[in-house]
């Protein structure tokens, strides 16, 4: 026989589905006792040397038993978590994750489906859980979005979108250097960091996002944005966008979203929302108010794995207008033409984002709304809300803390009290308690620096912390505060 037909052909699939397929149900019994008893645990704790040392061993070139490997994630990886999901993890602004949504996320990628797009049930049901972000903003029906890797995505296509609109000239064809007049977009000097990151990317450099002054509240100076677009106009530069931030990152500020969409329409601007943090607060029933504006914003980013809880990653972008959105993004290939029957019997879903290869991000999504309904995300927000507005209170009453920012939505910036002038001993005191937090297993928080203050931030945005949490904190703050001044 011809050497070629004795060839052994492989698969990757068990040779032992039995085993397999017990190791398996372990491997869920232990993920569901993870979370349970998730609140037993520190948010976070350091990695011993020899743990860390499993993470430099060489590329393995011969098969390890499955057991095996598993037993190694148990012992090494899972013990020892950014914490992000744990209940006093109030650091930067992350989802908190839901079991449902790991669940969705193991069935999708037991199912495989490339949502590129295409005629299966994946790409349906991706398109369900856009149209659902589209009704809890308020955005009309025939409006278009695309799910993405996350909110710097999510708002990378919003202003890709805008860029395009408001050029002047083809730039898909020739570029930005064809463009008549340098594009300017405005956002708040409290706006998040992923916007200079996209102007960059856009070819239109780090000058052409004009950071405005931001008031008391943190909020864009509507006044000073008014004035800069007309100076902008009279130095013979174009106008193009306004950023406004649904939830600023630093302190959770709100733009007035309805002054600002009432101004671009008057400028002829394109008015995006950066809702990343904030743009799901349309659905809390007691601070949907907050938002209010935002069904008007031409473009609008959001991320389902902050407040709808599911697991990373997951963003949305909305475009009001459809046809520029496809114009911006679609590019259709001989091998990928539509085909009247069969599996390309539907639109290409890539042709509304950067991405060809797509992930099937939206079944964690459908699946925790399904069980729980939206209702009950939304009184999740208030809670979170609520939560902070309690933290601020313990904080006012403590004569040895001070808040330093209003709290609007769900993020509390507080410091320890020192000398006057003396910001080089408080900011060394915060960071000391900030650090011992983390260290202890207590909480873990972050800090920022808000008009030259230096503060310690919490962001409430997980569904499992309590009030008690809370007082714990402040209580182990205070504590550690003391301990370190009598030093």
């Amino acid at each position: 026989m011809d050497a070629r037909h004795e060839t052994i052909e492989e698969t990757l699939d068990p040779d032992d589905w039995a085993a397999t397929q017990a190791l398996s149900h372990q491997i869920v019994s232990d993920a569901v006792s993870y979370l349970r008893d998730l609140r037993q645990q520190p948010p976070w704790r350091a990695m011993p040397a020899d743990v860390r040392a499993i993470f430099a061993e060489p590329l393995p070139h011969q098969p390890t038993p499955l057991a095996e490997v598993y037993r190694s994630v148990t012992d090494n990886l899972m013990p020892y978590p950014m914490g992000n999901i744990h209940p006093r993890f109030w650091s930067w602004y992350m989802g908190s994750s839901n079991l449902t949504g790991a669940l969705g996320d193991f069935l999708a990628a037991v199912q495989g489906s490339n949502l590129g797009g295409g005629n299966h049930a994946a790409a349906l049901l991706d398109q369900q859980v856009v149209e659902w972000c589209k009704q809890m903003l308020g955005f009309p029906a025939s409006a278009s979005g695309t799910l993405e890797s996350g909110g710097s995505m999510a708002n990378i296509i919003g202003l890709t979108v805008a860029r395009n609109v408001k050029a002047g000239v083809d730039v898909r064809e020739h570029g930005v250097a064809a463009m008549a007049r340098p594009l300017r977009f405005y956002a708040s000097d409290q706006v998040h960091s992923c916007h200079r990151k996209a102007v960059e990317a856009l070819g239109l450099g780090n000058q052409a996002l004009r950071r405005i002054p931001s008031d008391a509240a943190l909020r864009i100076d509507i006044a000073a944005l008014r004035s800069a677009i007309a100076e902008d106009r009279a130095a013979g530069l174009h106008p193009a966008c306004i950023i406004g931030t649904a939830g600023t990152v630093n302190s959770g500020a709100i733009d007035d979203l309805a002054a600002l969409a009432a101004l671009a329409e008057a400028e002829n601007l394109w008015f995006h929302v950066d809702g990343c943090i904030g743009a799901l607060i349309a659905i809390a029933p007691v601070n949907r108010r907050l938002v209010a504006g935002i069904e008007r914003a031409d473009s609008v980013a959001l991320d389902p794995h902050k407040w709808l809880h599911a697991p990373f990653e997951v963003g949305c972008a909305l475009i009001r207008d459809p046809q520029a959105h496809h114009q911006t993004f679609a590019v259709t290939p001989e091998y990928l033409e539509q085909s009247p029957r069969g599996v390309a019997a539907a639109r290409w879903l890539h042709e509304y984002g950067l991405q060809t290869t797509r992930a099937f991000r939206a079944l964690k999504v459908w699946m925790a709304i399904k069980e729980h309904g939206i209702d009950k995300f939304g009184r999740l927000i208030d809670q979170n809300i609520a939560q902070a507005h309690y933290l601020s209170d313990l904080i006012d009453a403590e004569p040895g803390l001070r808040r330093l920012t209003p709290t609007t939505i769900n993020i509390v910036c507080f410091s320890t009290r020192g000398e006057p002038g003396d910001a080089a001993s408080i900011k060394a005191m915060n960071v000391e308690i900030m650090l011992a937090l983390q260290e202890k297993g207590i909480a873990v928080l972050s800090d920022t620096t808000i008009k030259g203050r230096h503060c310690l931030r919490v962001a409430i945005t997980n569904h499992r912390t309590r009030r008690a949490d809370l007082d714990l904190l402040v209580r182990e703050v205070t504590r550690l505060q003391a301990g370190i001044a009598s030093r």
